[in-house]
């Protein structure tokens, strides 16, 4: 990656959009079609400050000539109100601040009546608000823009929404990447740490996540890319070696962390799918969010999934450890107890879903068979994708993030049930099914806190 300059004033400061640049003005060549790239984003721009730069930013999109600006009360304070001043130089600005939103269906129905009549929707905010933005604008036909505030999750620029159903069920929708994408990295680097420690436990997923897609693309001929990775490949390199200066609020840290979960959010326009960072350790994640109930100590998605991953990272290791491969038996469900758990209507929905990975006795017996062919090959290739579990615990640690369930305010009994249970929301195989069909998961669940 280059970080090109013009003058020698600028020779220190990193150009944070470069290669980001090229994929979006389909400059980029897809090394696996061997075509230009094309992204539904028009413009990607983080630098150290934008202030003064908002209605060019947003005027250039030709969005439209009435704008709405959303922001929550807190993000109203650290960007908002900054917008929207700056905006009325372009036209009328009707502006939106949530109270306390939820990336939920009642939420999106409520702000999809405020945005009646809206030409151009502005978003400021984060996770909950960019998420309910983009699949309530793309729901409306209208286009959208976001000035991020804090660099908590990858979901930016990524083309799916995380709402949650009536039924209490979150899953990803289809939705819209934002015309515009806009990060003030002076209002980053501000946040509350928490924030910037969820967005690098988003990052630090590509080992786990690599690893169990993988796997399951070797196993059972499961769509595979590397592309996602290799655009985020050296990034991900100079964030960990700033994971630190998250915690302490760096800029630079900052702009590491805004370009890798960019490019990973990217990475979903060529796959079409989440894989490359959602795999074993966000389904544990989302289990919590769903049935955690009133045991839900309120932490972000992200924190949940730095805990995760770090679960999923020993499990792996259980079985990258050994020369002998994995054999597993038949597939146990027990419906029942699924109901029981999640509520039957839920139940019957993931039922449906993991259908495709329960196997009986002779599914059972074909999948140990290409373990058996596979694992001394397999096994190197997943090493080579697995980082060390205790760099990936100092990596965490030093950007200020949970560490354990216990970190997260959440009884261990109900973390260790969502470590046992949480392959049964979706139909991706992980190291999680593998263990539970290994029947060694509750045993190694017990001895996670």
């Amino acid at each position: 990656m280059e970080f090109g300059t013009t003058d020698t004033a600028q020779s220190m400061r990193p150009n944070w959009t470069a290669l980001i640049d090229d994929i979006v003005e389909g400059k980029w060549t897809n090394p696996e079609t061997g075509k230009l790239a094309r992204v539904p984003y028009e413009s990607i721009v983080i630098d150290e400050s934008l202030d003064g730069r908002e209605a060019d930013l947003v005027a250039g999109l030709g969005l439209g000539e009435r704008f709405t600006v959303v922001t929550d009360t807190n993000t109203w304070d650290a960007m908002g109100s900054r917008v929207a001043s700056a905006l009325r130089d372009l036209g009328p600005v009707k502006t939106v601040v949530l109270d306390h939103p939820h990336a939920d269906m009642g939420h999106a129905e409520d702000l999809r009546q405020k945005l009646h009549g809206a030409d151009a929707v502005i978003a400021v905010g984060s996770g909950t608000i960019n998420d309910l933005c983009k699949f309530v604008t793309a729901k409306a036909g209208k286009r959208y823009a976001v000035f991020g505030t804090a660099a908590s999750m990858n979901g930016y620029t990524s083309t799916t929404a995380s709402i949650t159903l009536e039924s209490g069920l979150k899953v990803s929708l289809p939705s819209q990447g934002p015309a515009g994408f806009f990060v003030d990295l002076g209002v980053s680097a501000r946040a509350p740490r928490h924030l910037s420690a969820s967005g690098f436990a988003d990052c630090l997923v590509r080992s786990v996540a690599q690893v169990d897609w993988w796997m399951s693309h070797r196993l059972l001929s499961t769509l595979y890319s590397a592309v996602p990775y290799i655009i985020q490949e050296k990034d991900e390199e100079e964030l960990n070696a700033r994971a630190a200066g998250i915690a302490a609020g760096d800029i630079a840290a900052n702009g590491y962390l805004h370009r890798v979960l960019t490019l990973c959010g990217l990475g979903v326009s060529f796959t079409g799918m989440s894989n490359h960072g959602s795999m074993g350790e966000h389904q544990i994640s989302h289990y919590i969010d769903c049935f955690a109930g009133e045991d839900h100590p309120g932490t972000l998605h992200g924190q949940q999934v730095g805990v995760a991953t770090l679960t999923m990272a020993r499990l792996q290791r259980h079985f990258l450890d050994s020369e002998t491969a994995p054999v597993i038996r038949p597939t146990r469900i027990d419906p029942a107890d699924m109901a029981r758990r999640m509520g039957p209507d839920i139940a019957a929905q993931c039922f449906e879903e993991l259908k495709g990975k329960i196997f009986d006795e002779r599914g059972a017996a074909r999948i140990n068979e290409t373990f058996a062919e596979l694992w001394p090959t397999l096994r190197g290739e997943l090493n080579a994708f697995a980082l060390p579990v205790a760099e990936m615990e100092r990596l965490l640690s030093d950007a200020g993030g949970p560490m354990t369930s216990q970190d997260l305010g959440l009884p261990v009994a109900r973390y260790r049930e969502a470590v046992i249970h949480s392959r049964e929301m979706r139909n991706r195989y992980s190291f999680l099914d593998v263990a539970a069909d290994a029947g060694i998961l509750a045993d190694f669940a017990a001895g996670e806190a």
